[in-house]
């Protein structure tokens, strides 16, 4: 039997047991400026699902809380977890040159799998590079116009591998750490050639059906959003003038494997408790996904995961993402699964960086689950 609605002050519709500092942390990115935002936890006092904010501009109905919606980079971590369980099948080697499985494209031979998935392959990032003085140099339009232009725009991962190809590397293979949407397009690739079959066709096979995961899938260059959802919105300058436009539909292809699929709240929290308590890796590979990379810094990145000390005495592993355009996902979990944090966000017609104004209620938000905290934004 489901659990009732809960009638909820601060404008936040909840399932389950009302918690009101889960709706103030909710509530606290609508304040910031985005449309809407569904939030879902489970942790020592069972599930909480929420959301707050609409589901689309000009209307009143919230965002469903089942809503499927665009998960960006979150993407990563189900294409890192295909390509451990192939390491785990002997089928690849981390260490293994991804030069051998992929000869097609001059890769340098220093650059191996591992160094796909903890992007320290230095390969020139397709979306575009920011250097440390300041220094951007563009790549295929992921932002503004450019990008709305061409919204609808099938891209071929090959296509975009090239494109990454003919541009300097960032730094020799193995030598610093940069992210790179490029590192993840090159690993799905390589899963499609280690398995021959299809990136969508592989993660569905060993993730999706076996944990049934009904609302997920990788779409490939399909443009639609299945099911119920929330409206993901796009503001951008053209020829001096604002503008907002409806991104909901939207061809993913631009980010193959790096950040594509579609998902729901109730199946990250599915699928990242499954692979935190032992589900879908075996401890030793396990092990090595949540153990950062030295170089990459404060990131501490480790082979798809980002592994944070919160200072409260807790750690969690974490992958965020967000769509070029409209979405924006959260995906936390405690090393042993048994609590998580599962969140989407929509950006609306509010005059805000979103990027700067997710951190702020980000920040609030991941303490008030894990720390035990209120949602304070700053």
């Amino acid at each position: 039997m489901a659990a009732p609605e809960v009638a909820a002050a601060a404008g936040v519709a909840v399932t389950g047991q009302d918690r009101r500092e889960l709706r103030e942390a909710a509530q606290a990115f609508v304040d910031v400026g985005f449309a809407g935002v569904q939030l879902r936890v489970r942790d020592q006092r069972g599930d909480w699902v929420g959301s707050a904010g609409v589901r689309k501009l000009g209307e009143t109905a919230k965002p469903p809380t089942d809503g499927r919606f665009r998960v960006g980079s979150v993407t990563k971590t189900f294409t890192s977890t295909v390509v451990l369980q192939l390491v785990a099948e002997g089928r690849i080697g981390l260490d293994d040159p991804a030069a051998d499985r992929l000869p097609g494209f001059g890769l340098d031979r220093r650059i191996t799998t591992r160094m796909l998935l903890n992007h320290t392959s230095g390969l020139f990032n397709y979306t575009g590079e920011h250097y440390p003085d300041g220094t951007i140099v563009l790549g295929i339009p992921a932002v503004g116009k450019d990008w709305v232009d061409n919204l609808f725009r099938t891209y071929r991962p090959e296509e975009l591998v090239r494109f990454s190809l003919a541009k300097p590397a960032r730094f020799e293979p193995g030598t610093d750490w940069s992210y790179s949407n490029t590192n993840y397009t090159v690993a799905g690739l390589l899963i499609e050639s280690v398995t021959g079959r299809s990136y969508a066709e592989e993660v569905g096979r060993r993730i999706l059906r076996p944990l049934g995961l009904k609302g997920t899938v990788a779409p490939g260059s399909w443009s639609g959003l299945p099911g119920p959802h929330a409206h993901g919105y796009y503001r951008y300058q053209d020829a001096g003038q604002w503008k907002t436009i409806d991104v909901t539909r939207q061809d993913p292809s631009l980010v193959f494997a790096a950040g594509d699929m579609i998902s729901t709240t109730a199946d990250l929290r599915t699928f990242f408790s499954a692979l935190n308590r032992g589900d879908l890796l075996p401890a030793p590979l396990l092990a090595e996904m949540r153990t950062p990379h030295p170089k990459s810094g404060v990131h501490r990145y480790g082979l798809g995961v980002f592994v944070q000390d919160l200072g409260c005495g807790v750690t969690v592993v974490h992958h965020n993402g967000s769509a070029p355009g409209g979405y924006g996902a959260m995906m936390y979990s405690t090393p042993d699964g048994s609590k998580t944090l599962t969140a989407s966000v929509t950006t609306g017609d509010a005059a805000m960086d979103p990027a700067v104004e997710f951190h702020k209620a980000l920040s609030g938000l991941v303490n008030v689950v894990f720390c035990g905290g209120r949602a304070v934004v700053s």
